[in-house]
């Protein structure tokens, strides 16, 4: 038998927490566009910023997939609802 290190458990990472001044109307523009593609104005903001890092080259590699919002798939033990 071989002795392996074992390989440390990566912790969820919480989620950075920011203050966003912003001027009214861009902010209404951005919340329009959210509720365009179905998702919150912050969901909005982190989607546009990743997306401008990304094509700038400068989205880092560990920085994870967007999480995904709404129930978690496999939600399945409650029954669907009535029509």
């Amino acid at each position: 038998m071989t002795d392996s290190p074992e390989t440390p458990r990566r912790r969820p990472q919480q989620r950075k927490q920011v203050l966003l001044r912003l001027d009214p109307s861009v902010y209404e523009a951005l919340a329009r566009w959210a509720g365009d593609e179905l998702r919150s104005a912050n969901a909005q903001i982190e989607f546009l910023l990743r997306r401008a890092l990304a094509e700038a080259g400068r989205l880092p590699r560990e920085a994870g997939p967007l999480p995904r919002r709404g129930r978690p798939p496999g939600d399945s033990a409650s029954p669907p609802p009535s029509a």
